[in-house]
């Protein structure tokens, strides 16, 4: 059976998100190329229970094929290590998209620093339009088209509902409280990773501590791509999946 390559989108963004490069992955994947929303973005529905990453993911795996290649960016990323620990038959290779396991800063692993994340939550009580507005901005940053990026991406988001505050609320949790290091140093499948070495969100201090983790990942480190390469460096992302798929 031909394999699915799965897109994970990341926090307070939408399945659309990929329509951008979707055309320029679909030339380098033979099988299907799907993306898909996660649980209460784009219109999908939140678990009934507490959104955690647990009972998100589960809804996630419901949506996959057996060894489907998972593309995860930012929190979509966190997602796809999940699926790969506890969903195994699910996921036959993992590739990061500017995702760390932990993305909280703590003693000897850089990360986004947790008052950065908690003004986030603040602002998020406030206006969530203009938290995603600001979050869309970080997306764009190291592009030299960033202001087109940002204008392309929020008529692309706009084509789908609205997140959930729910899911925003937990998005913002799950990236400040998930810490899933051990679980990808137990990972068995294959794990790629690409990053821009401009992030504010995913340090480049940090990507040593993540190769050390699991002998099964290989990375790539953009120098002039920040949080979303795949929209920024859209040709060198197609290069680098082409090594990996």
């Amino acid at each position: 059976m031909q394999k699915e390559l799965v897109l994970l989108h990341g926090w307070g963004m939408n399945a659309q998100v990929w329509q951008m490069v979707k055309p320029e992955i679909e030339q380098v994947f033979s099988g299907d190329v799907r993306s898909i929303n996660l649980p209460g973005f784009g219109g999908a529905p939140s678990p009934k229970l507490d959104y955690t990453l647990e009972t998100a993911a589960k809804l996630v795996a419901e949506q996959l094929k057996p060894e489907s290649i998972i593309i995860g960016w930012s929190l979509g990323g966190l997602f796809a290590l999940y699926l790969a620990r506890n969903f195994p038959d699910k996921v036959s290779k993992v590739i990061l998209i500017a995702a760390t396991p932990y993305f909280n800063e703590v003693t000897q692993w850089p990360g986004i620093q947790s008052n950065v994340l908690d003004a986030f939550q603040v602002q998020l009580e406030k206006n969530a339009t203009k938290t995603i507005e600001r979050f869309l901005a970080i997306q764009a940053m190291g592009s030299e088209h960033a202001k087109e990026d940002i204008k392309s991406l929020r008529a692309l988001l706009a084509q789908a509902p609205a997140p959930d505050p729910i899911a925003l609320k937990a998005g913002l949790d799950i990236l400040k409280t998930q810490d899933l290091r051990t679980d990808m140093a137990m990972v068995e499948q294959p794990i790629y990773g690409l990053f821009g070495r401009l992030d504010a969100l995913v340090p480049k201090a940090v990507i040593d501590k993540i190769r050390g983790l699991n002998s099964n990942f290989h990375c790539e480190i953009l120098p002039k791509a920040s949080h979303a390469p795949f929209i920024s460096h859209r040709s060198e992302f197609i290069t680098f999946l082409k090594s990996v798929l």
